[in-house]
């Protein structure tokens, strides 16, 4: 009998006392409270952890964004759409928290469709899909030379790694661009990396701006959206 109340017991016990929760859990339990901080702090530290999970970045943006700091939040945004750029969500939430800002995700004068045919894959899948390509052009050529068949097989896969390759050159020098956003309010554009140059313009938080060159605690940028060049305070920024 007390064997039978032992493993009751026991049974009650695995059935009602819940699992520990996951770092992750609870940071997205401490989200739907509205303790963003809290969650925020979880959730980089399990991005320090799984630095490809596009997700946590997500998460990370989404409480940025909500705790105002929308610089931030774009930075976090794009980081997880680099990894993932065919997802809705993170697609979405980038595009609408550039919007915030005045910037846009896709360029004026390409239509939709066609930017985000050209980003659905990452640039780790297109390169891996190239590579594949790549040898299977080399086993095709090959049997195509030892056999003599397969010559149409051969050609179809060559015109597809080289479709690919050239969409890998052009991801390329897209994916190796040097990005940050303003993460301040406000960042001053100066003339020359120093407080003692002349300020030519102001840029407000969530702009996007290409790094050139570093000089001490300055950048050189090209504000994207305006095509202005000069000098910023690194910590002004946070770099993509």
């Amino acid at each position: 009998m007390k064997k039978y109340i032992l493993t009751a017991s026991c049974l009650f016990f695995f059935f009602t006392v819940s699992p520990c929760q996951t770092p992750s859990q609870q940071a997205e339990e401490l989200y739907r409270q509205g303790r963003f901080a809290q969650a925020l702090t979880l959730y980089e530290q399990e991005a320090k952890d799984y630095p490809k999970n596009p997700f946590l970045y997500y998460n990370i943006g989404n409480a940025y964004f909500k705790m105002g700091s929308t610089g931030l939040a774009v930075a976090n945004y794009y980081r997880a759409y680099r990894l993932l750029p065919r997802d809705k969500d993170i697609r979405h939430n980038l595009a609408y928290a550039l919007a915030t800002c005045g910037e846009s995700l896709v360029p004026s004068g390409v239509p939709v469709s066609v930017y985000n045919a050209f980003f659905y894959l990452s640039f780790q899948e297109l390169k891996g899909l190239t590579c594949g390509l790549f040898w299977l052009t080399c086993l095709a050529v090959w049997l195509w030379l030892l056999r003599r068949k397969g010559r149409t097989t051969a050609l179809v896969l060559g015109i597809l790694f080289a479709l690919s390759a050239c969409w890998l050159y052009a991801r390329y020098t897209l994916e190796n661009r040097s990005l940050a956003v303003v993460a301040v309010p406000v960042a001053q554009i100066r003339s020359g990396p120093g407080t003692n140059f002349p300020v030519n313009a102001s840029v407000t938080q969530g702009h996007l701006l290409t790094v050139l060159d570093k000089k001490d605690s300055w950048y050189e940028v090209v504000v994207n959206t305006e095509s202005l060049k000069g000098w910023v305070e690194n910590d002004t920024l946070e770099k993509i």
